[in-house]
Formats: C-alpha cells, sequence, structure tokens
C-alpha cells in the first residue's frame, strides 16, 4: 500500500467520531435536483461519500448470472483514456479510494478523497461511472478470480450452510441466487452485457447520496452534479416479487468429511418498517446478541457444545429473516441444535427479566455510537438509514425506539417471529443423529 493510501486510511480513522446524538444532518439539494443528505465536519481533511442505485444482484436476469457482481468490480478497472493500472494510479496520486459492489437490492458505491483533492476524486468517480472500459483483458482475470472463488467456496462449510439457507429459504425467489449454472454463465458473459447491466442500474432515479467531511452544502452540490448528473434521469428497473416464506419445517444435511458441522438456522421475521422491529432487535440481542446472550450461555458456558453461537436480524427489501449461527463438534451438533429450539421455546413463553431487558437496551444504543469512528463509518451509516427510509434526526430518535420496548412488547414479538413450522436448519458437516427431510 502506497503512503498515500496510508494517509487517507489513517484521516479516515481519525476522523469524525461524533456521539449518535450530535450528529446533525442536513437535506442538500442540487442545482439540478438531486438530492443528498450531509454531515459537515472540519476537523479533518477528508470527505466520504456513500451512495446507491436501486437494483442489484436479484434482478439480473437468469442467463446472466454474475453480471451484476462481476459489473461493479469492473467499474474501477479503468474508465475514460484510462486502463485499469492507470486509474490506479490517478487514485493513488489523488489520496482516493473508489469502490462499488452489489447486494441482491442495490447496487452501491463509496469515495473516501482527501478535500484538497476532492475534485480530482469526483472526477475520476464520474468517469468509472460514465465512461467504464470493461476491457476484454480485465474482464478475463475478473472472471476467472470469480470461478476461483467459487471453488474455493465450495470448501468452507460456512459459506456453503449459507448458500444452502439461501436456496431453501428463497426458493422460487429472485434471493434465492442459486450458485448453479453461475460458471457457465460467467464464462458467457461480454463486455457488452457488462455494459447493458450498468445502463439498466447508473440512473438517477432510486439514487441516494450521503457526505461526510470537509465539505459544505454549496461544494457538494456543485460535485454531485458535475460527478451524477450526466446519469440518465431514468432507465427500466424490474420490480423484485413478493416473498411467500416458507410453511413447514425443514432440515438439510450437506455431507462434508469435517470433523465440526456447521450450522445456520432461520426463520420469517418483520419488515423493516414494522411498528414491532425495535422490540424484535431487543429480543435478538438477549436471546444471542453476544456472550451476554441466553444462547451464548447454554450453548457454550454451560455445555461447551460449540465455541460460539449467535443470532441477528437481516433485512432485504422485501423479505426480513432471523438467523441463528453456530458450528459444533459432529458428535454434539444434534444436541447443540436442541438446546437452541429449547431457547427459542423459552422466548416464546415470555420469560424476560428486568437485568436481560436492560442490558439489551444498554448495548444497542450504545453500539450505534461506538461503530461511528470514522467519516466513513457515518456515511454508510446515513446510506443504510436512507436505504431503510428512516428519518435524518434517526440517530436521536432510536435510543428512545429502543428504550420505549417493554418484556411485554419482547413476548409479543417472540410469538411472531419464533415459530417452529416456518422454521429452516441447515447443517453442513457429518452430523451424528441428524438427516435431512427435505
Amino acid at each position: 500500500m502506497s503512503w498515500r493510501r496510508l494517509a487517507l486510511a489513517g484521516l479516515l480513522t481519525v476522523g469524525l467520531a461524533p456521539a449518535a446524538g450530535a450528529v446533525d444532518v442536513r437535506e442538500v439539494t442540487t442545482p439540478l435536483g438531486l438530492k443528498a443528505w450531509l454531515v459537515q465536519d472540519k476537523s479533518a481533511p477528508v470527505v466520504a461519500l456513500s451512495f446507491s442505485f436501486d437494483g442489484g444482484s436479484a434482478t439480473e436476469p437468469d442467463a446472466k448470472k454474475g453480471v451484476t457482481n462481476l459489473m461493479a468490480i469492473m467499474l474501477t478497472d479503468g474508465a475514460g483514456s484510462l486502463p485499469a493500472e492507470d486509474f490506479r494510479r490517478r487514485q493513488q496520486d489523488a489520496t482516493a479510494s473508489i469502490g462499488f459492489g452489489a447486494s441482491p437490492d442495490l447496487l452501491s458505491g463509496s469515495l473516501r478523497v482527501l478535500s484538497a483533492n476532492r475534485d480530482k476524486g469526483f472526477e475520476l468517480l464520474r468517469l468509472a461511472m460514465m465512461e467504464p472500459r470493461f476491457d476484454q483483458a480485465m474482464l478475463d482475470q475478473r472472471r476467472a478470480q470469480s470461478i476461483a472463488g467459487l471453488n474455493q467456496a465450495e470448501q468452507r462449510p460456512g459459506t456453503v450452510a449459507m448458500r444452502t439457507l439461501t436456496a431453501a429459504l428463497f426458493e422460487n425467489h429472485p434471493y434465492a441466487h442459486a450458485v448453479s449454472g453461475l460458471r457457465d454463465s460467467l464464462k458467457a458473459l461480454t463486455p457488452g452485457d457488462l455494459r447493458t447491466r450498468a445502463h439498466e442500474l447508473l440512473s438517477r432515479d432510486g439514487l441516494l447520496i450521503s457526505a461526510v467531511g470537509d465539505i459544505d452544502a454549496g461544494e457538494l452540490g456543485r460535485e454531485l452534479d458535475r460527478t451524477f448528473g450526466g446519469l440518465p434521469a431514468r432507465t427500466a428497473k424490474p420490480a423484485l416479487p413478493d416473498w411467500t416464506p416458507p410453511a413447514r419445517p425443514r432440515t438439510i444435511v450437506v455431507q462434508r468429511p469435517v470433523p465440526q458441522s456447521s450450522v445456520l438456522m432461520a426463520m420469517p421475521a418483520l419488515n423493516r418498517d414494522d411498528p414491532d422491529w425495535y422490540a424484535a432487535l431487543v429480543m435478538t440481542q438477549i436471546l444471542g446478541g453476544g456472550q451476554q446472550s441466553r444462547l451464548f450461555d447454554e450453548v457454550r458456558e454451560k455445555r461447551g457444545l460449540a465455541y460460539g453461537v449467535s443470532a441477528s436480524l437481516r433485512s432485504y427489501a422485501k423479505a426480513s429473516v432471523l438467523m441463528i449461527s453456530t458450528a459444533s463438534a459432529n458428535e454434539k451438533v444434534a444436541e447443540a441444535i436442541d438446546v437452541i429450539g429449547k431457547q427459542l421455546e423459552r422466548m416464546r413463553s415470555g420469560d424476560v427479566t428486568a437485568d436481560e431487558l436492560a442490558d439489551a437496551k444498554t448495548y444497542l444504543s450504545g453500539s450505534l455510537a461506538l461503530s461511528l469512528d470514522s467519516s466513513g463509518a457515518v456515511s454508510n451509516m446515513l446510506q443504510s438509514f436512507q436505504v431503510d427510509r428512516l428519518p435524518r434526526d434517526y440517530f436521536v430518535k432510536r435510543a428512545d425506539l429502543i428504550a420505549a420496548v417493554t418484556a411485554a412488547d419482547v413476548h409479543r414479538v417472540a410469538g411472531r417471529i419464533l415459530r417452529e413450522q416456518a422454521l429452516t436448519t441447515v447443517v453442513v458437516g457429518q452430523p451424528v443423529g441428524l438427516t435431512s427431510d427435505r
């Protein structure tokens, strides 16, 4: 890593690190009508930009599997008159870092740049979006890397478990993102396919932007119009269908010659805009949110069945899932799953102590502030708020929403989510006493 990149990384780390309630988020409207959220902070000479476009890998055609992720990676593999190596060198010279990535719902991007080189950084970002090269030689290289990654992933039980679970949970839905056929699709992709996908996703409709750092509203407006203003105002983006959650429990065992089985358990949860979302957060924290959680205490501390176990909520545009993850020796994995099931039943019974409730609220309120340790972290957080359609003052409101959760709320939401009839369990390894019932 060059000294310029090291300098940028250091500045991003020591930049904005506010308490959550102290973040002043302004809405900026540019002359061309683009909207962005801005937290201005001059304590470090850095600008951090995070943005996203509607449409991700879930909307790509089956015949073009993998095109969205490959396109996202290659947006910075050369642009305009600059081949890949020259484009990387220009970033280094500007002490800038540009990146893109794809999720099932979104194409996301970021820019981190020293404020003294702001114009150069934004211009490189504009080039990446408006004039990506998609050179054949780079496509061949990235394609080979992607296929090698797929081959390596098949040797990792945790990755196999996640892919198997996703395919089972979202069967017949685009979120399933089946790996079958992906290699053949990757091998067939052309630079024209990547250009077509970029044109489909890179447009101003559905564009969300957040900026943090040494830049004011007027400067940001000018930079955004120069950078994003040349994108088409609107493109045809396919809508995702609604998800029909599983209606019966399933256990899926994938045999792998490993001494320890990887386990994922999941069930449908609540949409992000559900009034019970914060009660679900608190319940999940009590259940498996860390080393003070019930699952950690029962599975690891009391019985030594696993090194770790956790529960978390995952949200998509069309789905939300509560997921439990652990790994246990093949001869103990059945017992670990049984203990987890008993803890789900206990949570449904409404047995939540005042200390558990208070500890979960304290952690959830404090963890957000602790995560805001850089300008980039704040801009990424703001971006996630925009995607979830949260208000600009959410930093302030979140703590009150969590504090208002009662034990009765936790009991109610546990009854809504923790339903055995919708539980999907995936085990990858050689588990003793477990077989698939799919």
